[in-house]
């Protein structure tokens, strides 16, 4: 195998999919980057068994072939060479070197055949859409997801395709995220699966703009074709809770807040809440909403902002994390919180299908 390469491609490419290569591994094919040229092409592919990732750049192909070189140290070594453009020559004992302007390099590789494959999506469900809108759903949700490994269903987020819509949930039990969009497939292709958390990163890395997204869901995988680049995802086995359960039905109050206003107020209160309260309260009173964190240990902080709210006065205390994760995550300028009572979950909405449904914190 012998190509000329572009030093800014192959880090971009290599960019791309490195972040799923596992250090902590062993076998050590995992290691490596899987490298394959041919057609004016070279394919880069990492997997660590349950994600898999492979780029296409561009390659002036001298002789096609296939070899695996460690990932992270071909991306060390690309990244310092003085020269924009390289010479990659692999020999039949996978011995590789890399010549760029004065600089020499030779990395010992491993046979090709030991690189795991990627699973073949025969038979797939398809689905369309575009890639920035469904980088946008991921990003109002992926924040809610839960971290604790024992409820692993929860380790990811729900992808339900039914009703002629795509409906995206996270939930960590104590707040969940969901947001909507209309999309068309035939009904022989509804579907709910749960999307593990690394694919969901990784996507969240990948994605970009209105160029289009092409997702197969077989049985137990799911894979998106961004063009260039195609991630290929196990996923989570498992029954999703019933999320349409936690959502409120009905509101006694709704309050428009300015989102970035709020949000600043929260983060500077924020500052006096200790860790183990780790709690800031919402007072609502006649046009006014004073936020308040009090720490005996630590001190006290309060802000106030001018609302228009007439309803009885009332207090109700939120984890201020909990509060700002959706408010970081919205780009709308308004957004509205609606309240049953102090006892009862708050729900954050904006003018766009989603909604963030936040349980309250026990005051003293």
């Amino acid at each position: 195998m012998k190509c000329v390469l572009g030093k800014e491609a192959l880090l971009n490419g290599l960019q791309l999919v490195q972040n799923v290569v596992t250090t902590r591994t062993t076998l050590p094919i995992l290691s490596n980057a899987l490298l394959t040229a041919s057609d004016g092409k070279l394919v880069i592919s990492t997997t660590d068994l349950d994600t898999g990732i492979r780029a296409t750049i561009e390659a002036e192909v001298l002789k096609p072939g296939s070899t695996t070189i460690p990932a992270r140290r071909l991306f060390s070594i690309i990244r310092e060479l003085p020269a924009s453009e390289l010479v990659l020559d692999v020999d039949a004992k996978h011995s590789a070197t890399i010549t760029s302007g004065p600089s020499f390099f030779r990395v010992m590789g491993l046979p090709e055949e030991d690189f795991p494959a990627f699973p073949k999506a025969e038979g797939a469900k398809l689905f369309k859409l575009t890639q920035g809108s469904f980088k946008e759903m991921l990003k109002r949700t992926a924040y809610a997801i839960s971290t604790d490994e024992s409820r692993y269903v929860l380790n990811g987020v729900l992808l339900s395709f039914k009703d002629g819509k795509l409906v995206v949930v996270a939930t960590d039990g104590r707040r969940l995220a969901l947001v909507e969009q209309e999309l068309e497939y035939p009904k022989s292709s509804e579907a709910e699966v749960i999307l593990p958390t690394k694919a969901v990163q990784e996507l969240l890395r990948i994605l970009k703009g209105e160029e289009p997204l092409q997702i197969t869901l077989s049985d137990n995988q799911i894979g998106f074709d961004m063009g260039s680049v195609y991630l290929v995802s196990k996923l989570i086995e498992g029954n999703y809770p019933n999320y349409k359960q936690v959502v409120p039905t009905e509101a006694k109050e709704r309050i428009t807040l300015e989102r970035e206003i709020f949000l600043n107020a929260v983060h500077r209160v924020a500052l006096l809440s200790s860790e183990k309260s780790n709690s800031v309260k919402l007072i609502f009173g006649k046009n006014t909403l004073d936020i308040t964190a009090n720490t005996p240990e630590v001190g006290e902080a309060k802000e106030s902002l001018p609302i228009n709210y007439k309803g009885k006065e009332f207090t109700i205390a939120f984890n201020p994390n909990f509060l700002m994760d959706p408010l970081r995550n919205l780009e709308s300028d308004t957004i509205f919180f609606d309240f049953i009572d102090e006892l009862s979950p708050g729900v954050i909405k904006y003018n766009k299908p989603f909604l963030y449904v936040i349980m309250p914190m026990r005051t003293a």
